[in-house]
């Protein structure tokens, strides 16, 4: 069995080119109604676009060049990751539809019957996952699939929106006290296993209280009365390991010591560290960074003190508003930008990273739509600097009882031209940052809404003081209220139904992984896998909305060319795989048309 499904540092490099036609066609055998399902839906657009184009040649470092057996073929192995994901599968159930599933053997180009062709262990599907996630692979594999769909079905991005969704890994839902007991744990059975003098050094009392599964799992049942406490305890025994190890170079190395200290930094406050007798005293919640261990579990996972532990998956994607004469059926929106982040990280950091990536790889949209929280003032800037209009509400409200910088009447250039009650102003001065607006202190002086207005006397007039941000600020806050702003940030919804499509098919909301590696791995490849499915959607609407050729006849007319041309098909089929002897023979039989 291993032999078959081979794929170690000691197998020879095995890819066949898909792009060759077959001698005969291994897929005759599936008739005219069959072989048309399969072209019209996503196994025959990842056969005909997607496979020859998987960059397997990166995987060849792996390999060694014309020794050992053959790996598996690696078109079809790297195909079946993409699968994979796509369904969200499990690795047991991957295997059943690689060795039994028409529709995969179709996508992946599988025809021959054989175990060799067809069989995929699990093995073979761990390594290889494993080195895709390691060596960034699949990146490449999302970039791939994105730009070849984005040619064949002529995407426009010149549109786009973003948002980002809340994913969870396969970690453990733990609070406070669990977060303490679990990561001391860790440790002592990590220093155990590979220190074992070291470990045997330890109290009795405290090895008892966290590797005994019934001591430990007396944290989880806790009294709220009594929870003050065990975190006291827990915070104690924490900071008497670190204390005891921080000096040991080795054990200072260990990932599950790096937990322990990280733990006691964010969680507690060390004071007289210096000293004789240290002492934890644990912070308050509100004290707790949001970048803090919140799970020893996937310790590459956040927390947002809005959507709680995990990660979050920055998307951005094209769009189609109905413009440029396509129906939305018509339009594929395609996925042109994943980026996996801890929960903690703001959305205001990942907007000009996305528009960076899709410009490089020729995908770079002209518009962009976006919730407030990408919207900051200096994303603006940076959007306008590379040919972007930032579509995005300003993040806070102006004040309803006082007049802000919006009420001040500005020209195309943002200039103020005028204050709330239409007085022009006399005097204008700027220096690198900030600008003031002199108006006639005889217009002021008796205005009757000076108590709501921001202009404050001066010596000789009444000033408005302002930087360039606030005038900015206040343009854009303008431009929110316009019909031509809600017309099209109405379209930025839109993600939304994106991010259900992908729950729903792809099971992204809750992964099977964890490690920030792993889970940007599978949130690539289940946005690979959106974009396929979208895609053949879209290639079954434009198929049928395609004119019928000339000379097509109707009625009984075309009954009978349909049966004609099925049994001449069938009989073609026959008469060349027709075998006597190891020969192929043709046979002389003619049938009048």
């Amino acid at each position: 069995m291993s032999n078959i499904n081979s794929i170690g540092e000691h197998s020879m490099f095995y890819a066949r080119d898909h792009k060759t036609a077959y001698l005969f066609d291994p897929w005759a055998f599936l008739g005219p109604r069959r072989r048309k399902l399969l072209d019209t839906s996503w196994p025959g657009l990842f056969r005909e676009h997607i496979l020859n184009e998987l960059p397997v040649g990166k995987l060849a470092s792996f390999y060694t060049d014309g020794f050992g057996r053959p790996t598996k073929e690696l078109y079809a192995a790297l195909g079946a990751l993409i699968l994979q994901q796509m369904h969200d599968l499990t690795d047991e159930e991957t295997v059943n539809q690689f060795s039994f599933n028409l529709q995969w053997h179709y996508a992946l180009d599988i025809a021959g019957e054989s175990d060799e062709a067809k069989y995929l262990s699990p093995k073979t599907l761990w390594t290889l996952r494993r080195r895709v996630a390691e060596t960034g692979l699949d990146r490449d594999l999302f970039t791939v699939a994105t730009e070849t769909l984005a040619t064949v079905f002529e995407v426009d991005a010149s549109k786009q929106r973003i948002d980002s969704v809340h994913i969870r890994s396969n970690m453990k839902r733990l609070g406070r006290i669990c977060i303490f007991s679990q990561s001391i744990h860790n440790f002592l059975v990590n220093l155990k296993r590979n220190h074992r003098s070291v470990f045997d050094a330890i109290e009795t009392e405290l090895v008892e209280r966290y590797l005994t599964k019934k001591a430990l799992g007396c944290f989880s049942m806790v009294k709220p009365s009594e929870s003050a406490t065990t975190l006291e305890t827990l915070s104690e025994d924490l900071l008497s390991l670190v204390q005891r190890f921080r000096d040991n170079r080795q054990i200072r190395a260990m990932n599950t010591f790096g937990v322990l200290l990280r733990v006691l930094t964010d969680q507690c406050q060390v004071t007289g560290e210096d000293g004789v007798s240290p002492q934890a005293t644990l912070k308050k919640p509100g004290e707790i960074p949001s970048s803090s261990l919140q799970n020893p579990s996937d310790p590459d996972a956040g927390y947002s003190s809005h959507k709680g532990q995990g990660y979050q998956v920055q998307v951005m994607e094209t769009y189609c508003d109905c413009e440029g004469g396509k129906t939305r059926e018509e339009a594929l929106n395609l996925i042109t930008h994943v980026e996996v982040q801890s929960a903690d990280k703001s959305d205001v950091h990942a907007l000009i990273p996305a528009l960076e990536s899709t410009h490089s790889r020729g995908l770079g949209p002209e518009e962009v739509l976006a919730d407030s929280l990408y919207g900051s003032d200096e994303n603006h800037e940076k959007s306008k600097e590379m040919g972007v209009d930032l579509v995005a509400p300003t993040m806070g409200s102006s004040k309803t009882d006082s007049f802000s910088l919006v009420d001040f009447a500005q020209d195309e250039k943002g200039n103020i031209i005028a204050c709330p009650r239409g007085h022009a102003p006399v005097k204008r001065r700027q220096s690198k940052k900030n600008l003031s607006i002199g108006f006639d202190s005889l217009h002021c002086n008796d205005c009757p809404l000076q108590s709501q207005c921001p202009v404050r006397s001066g010596k000789k007039r009444h000033y408005l003081r302002f930087t360039f941000r606030a005038l900015r600020v206040a343009g854009r806050r303008a431009q929110e209220l316009t019909d031509e702003f809600k017309e099209k940030y109405r379209w930025r919804a839109g993600v939304e139904a994106t991010f259900s499509e992908m729950a729903t098919i792809t099971g992204i909301k809750k992964l099977r992984v964890r490690g920030i590696r792993a889970v940007g791995f599978c949130a690539r490849l289940k946005a690979v896998g959106v974009n396929i499915l979208r895609a053949a959607r879209v290639k079954r609407v434009r198929e049928a909305l395609k004119p019928a050729p000339r000379g097509t006849l109707s009625g009984t007319g075309s009954i009978i060319y349909a049966v004609k041309e099925q049994f001449l098909g069938r009989w073609r089929r026959l008469r060349d795989i027709f075998v006597i002897n190891g020969e192929l023979e043709r046979c002389s039989f003619k049938i009048a048309a």
